[in-house]
């Protein structure tokens, strides 16, 4: 079954409209920071229920060790949100439990990157000696030294997370442990970064790049969250609550044809093939997804794959995008609407 989700349903108000599957939350699952109220005749909520409770068994995946403070994650918690770029907000599981964003971050610090340095400062090729891939730990280290100069040591951190915390229409935090597990075991990172000052693609001091990605990537979020940025970034860069234009439209359009590319390390191929949306991962369990004009989703599950993506998050995400025709390819997308108004005219 395919379904036309995305339709125009919002109500304008200064909350999103959170409707909550009837599925049971884990005891692990944090306070929702948005009132929410139970409406379970929607087509969607019992989709997102049977993906649930399809996709919850699964316990493939081992936690990420290699950060000490992402070992002690609750491993069974298990969230799924979708924002529409509307307003409405559908959820299953644990979809308040805050958890830290990791590579996620990559895609918003991507798109400040383009709008604050342009997208010829920021482009990756052998003349700027930057790496390629701006999803992955070296190219994400070049963009945060281009924000520390942008913005500067001081200010750049604090900028960002206003940033996010826009993005996400609530105040975000900083979680300090995982800030501090990073920063003492981040060794291969710092070797990262000095190759980069060693290929001219990263501004002495090196610490405090370091730390502004560090620190971006211990920005804590939850999967209701990461749909809401989706939904930003969907909607053309408008908060779909707020109406607060938060990315640059230009700058939103490259960032989503990077994620769509390249935002699933060694699975994105698989990734485009099978699921066909924008989407960055982070190996603490997130992944955010953006469907152009139409959705956000967040998903959490904390065991991510040999790749680093959560197990539970991609099988959900395949699931989905089946039911819902939401591949970029997929026989129900009908394009532009602006080429088909050529075709409807005749002037085509």
């Amino acid at each position: 079954m395919r379904m036309a989700f995305w339709k125009a349903r919002g109500n304008g108000s200064e909350q999103p409209n959170v409707e909550t599957s009837s599925e049971a939350r884990s005891p692990e699952s944090s306070a929702g920071q948005i009132a929410s109220q139970s409406l379970p005749g929607s087509h969607i909520d019992h989709i997102l229920s049977d993906i649930y409770a399809r996709t919850s068994p699964l316990q493939d995946g081992a936690l990420a060790n290699y950060i000490p403070e992402l070992a002690n994650v609750p491993p069974n918690t298990f969230g799924i949100a979708m924002a529409t770029t509307k307003g409405r907000v559908h959820t299953i599981g644990d979809a308040d439990f805050e958890f830290t964003i990791q590579s996620t971050s990559k895609a918003l610090s991507y798109c400040m990157a383009l709008e604050l340095c342009g997208r010829n400062e920021v482009e990756f090729s052998p003349i700027t000696r930057r790496p390629y891939n701006p999803m992955v730990n070296a190219g994400a280290i070049a963009m945060s030294g281009m924000l520390r100069d942008t913005l500067g040591a001081a200010a750049a951190f604090d900028l960002i997370l206003e940033r996010f915390s826009q993005a996400a229409g609530r105040p975000l935090r900083l979680n300090e442990e995982v800030y501090r597990s990073e920063t003492l075991t981040g060794h291969r990172n710092r070797a990262i970064a000095h190759l980069l000052l060693s290929a001219g693609a990263l501004k002495e001091p090196v610490e405090p790049a370091l730390d502004l990605y560090f620190k971006q990537c211990s920005i804590m979020a939850t999967p209701t969250d990461l749909a809401m940025i989706g939904a930003t970034i969907a909607n053309l860069g408008v908060h779909p609550v707020t109406g607060q234009q938060i990315f640059d439209i230009d700058a939103v359009r490259d960032t989503q044809s990077v994620m769509f590319s390249c935002g699933m390390y060694d699975y994105s191929g698989g990734w485009t093939y099978e699921v066909g949306i924008p989407a960055k991962s982070g190996v603490g369990g997130g992944i955010l997804g953006v469907v152009n004009r139409q959705l956000g989703i967040g998903t959490y599950s904390p065991r991510p794959d040999r790749n680093g993506n959560s197990v539970r998050g991609i099988e959900s995400f395949k699931m989905m995008s089946n039911v819902l025709g939401l591949h970029a390819f997929d026989l129900t997308n009908t394009g532009s609407a602006f080429v088909n108004s050529f075709f409807e005219t005749g002037e085509a």
